[in-house]
């Protein structure tokens, strides 16, 4: 029932973000660059960023499952001054022409260094953190204004800046949460422990849904309820839309509403609690090292469902024009997943130190950014946050968290960090990818005697080259 629930609230959700979202967002990031000061561009992209994120269901999930920090909404306010700091950041990058991958230097040096000082325990959760936060609604929303910008500026360097939004506000929330963790400085840090109720009929299995039903009513209300108002007053200063458009963004607004309801209950009754008794069923048998290989499986094919993916490989294949396809995208997502969750498994069953994996990842990560194609750097750390979208919070977590239970490890630095290592994952296996293109794209050059394209990152399709 959960699953099911799960299913049909992701439909209706996004189908209510392509409906009220993307167009919502895209004519707000127009907007945006007419405004007549840079004073009010900012103003108007942190309260953006705020609003949105507190509407992302990946992160009311996970909140959810961190009662080391009640009320939950102050983890998830926390989290949403972190992504519109840095969405404020991004959005001037593309005003300023700053390189990307300076801008993502800098910002992780200082996050690293902050986590020196964070607690132990408070590291894996501000990392995982990042991750959740570019969800399915995020994610169209910061996509959306990328290409509303792209299109008023319009020139050569356009193409490659309006990637990169997402990989900068997955920064803001981690180092957000960190400085949350020092204010609080918790020690010995519990989780949340989900039980799958005792159910004899199909009578029971519904009551025990429509039960909570209205206090996730409340929950969804409130969290699209300051989405709602700033575009109300948004379109009551630009008077953007017109009255058709509002009709249809109305519609997509009561199916998000919906199906952000369905979703949250079917997860947090229904779905949370099987994937944590699969986990810890799986490590307390005497075949634990089973985890690493399901875990790949799992990974492999959890990626395929993930929303705010396909809405990326589509914005990709559209802006490259073809050249880089949707399917090479998805198949490179799928095997970055699959290695994310078997380092995860392995973390957990060896108890490997987070950190051990996140700090060579990271450089050689960051490392990559000097020697791919700009378009491609800014696709691979976009990337790295849409991975770890709802499925991965609302399965994974709870079953690496099971595991770790199962496995008799510390929940709160060992199970979570699951979304760390797939928001990793893909910063390297793109950019692997981005050389290979250049590595071909250069060839095809040399034998068309063109020079120059593969320095700049432009796209260039040759009709006798198959990417």
């Amino acid at each position: 029932m959960g699953a099911v629930l799960l299913i049909v609230g992701m439909g209706l959700f996004t189908r209510g973000a392509d409906m009220a979202m993307m167009p919502m967002c895209e004519g707000i990031g127009i907007q945006l660059t007419k405004a007549p000061n840079l004073f009010l561009i900012v103003v108007i992209s942190f309260v953006m960023g705020l609003v949105i994120t507190i509407a992302e269901p990946d992160l009311q999930v996970l909140a959810q499952q961190v009662p080391s920090i009640r009320p939950s909404i102050l983890l998830i306010v926390t989290v949403g001054i972190g992504v519109g700091i840095f969405l404020v950041l991004a959005v001037l990058r593309i005003l300023l022409r700053v390189r990307l991958s300076v801008l993502l230097i800098v910002s992780y040096v200082l996050t690293f260094v902050l986590a020196y000082f964070a607690p132990y325990n408070f590291i894996a959760v501000a990392f995982d953190s990042g991750g959740v936060t570019t969800g399915p609604i995020t994610v169209p929303f910061i996509l959306a204004m990328g290409i509303g910008f792209m299109a008023i500026r319009g020139d050569k360097g356009s193409q490659d800046d309006s990637f990169g939004l997402v990989s900068l506000c997955s920064i803001g929330p981690i180092m957000a949460v960190m400085f949350l963790g020092i204010l609080f400085n918790p020690s010995g840090a519990s989780v949340e422990t989900h039980t799958i109720p005792d159910v004899t009929t199909s009578r029971d299995v519904v009551m025990n849904f429509m039960i909570e039903i209205p206090r996730y009513t409340k929950d969804v209300l409130v969290a699209l309820a300051a989405l709602v108002f700033f575009f109300i007053v948004f379109q009551l200063i630009s008077k953007r839309f017109k009255k058709h458009q509002l009709k249809r963004i109305g519609i997509g607004f009561f199916y998000t509403l919906i199906g952000l309801l369905v979703f949250l209950t079917g997860v947090n009754v229904g779905f949370i609690p099987v994937g944590l008794m699969l986990g810890l069923k799986i490590a307390e048998s005497s075949l634990k090292w089973v985890l690493v290989p399901f875990g790949m499986l799992v990974g492999y094919f959890i990626v395929m469902a993930e929303p705010a993916v396909h809405v990326l490989n589509k914005q990709v294949e559209d802006i490259s024009s073809g050249a880089i396809p949707q399917k090479t995208m998805a198949r490179s997502f799928a095997i970055g997943m699959a290695s994310a969750l078997a380092l995860t498994m392995v973390r957990i069953l060896l108890n490997i130190p987070l950190m051990w994996i996140l700090v060579p990842g990271y450089i050689i990560a960051l490392t990559l950014t000097f020697f791919v194609p700009r378009i491609f750097v800014g696709i691979a750390f976009d990337s790295g946050g849409v991975c770890s979208g709802p499925l991965t919070t609302t399965f994974l977590l709870p079953f690496a968290m099971g595991a770790c239970e199962g496995a008799g490890g510390d929940i709160m630095t060992q199970a979570f960090g699951v979304v760390a290592l797939v928001a990793l994952a893909p910063l390297i296996v793109i950019q692997i990818m981005g050389l290979v293109y250049n590595i071909r794209l250069k060839r095809s050059a040399a034998g068309a005697g063109i020079h120059g394209a593969a320095d700049t990152g432009e796209i260039i399709i040759y009709p006798e080259a198959d990417y």
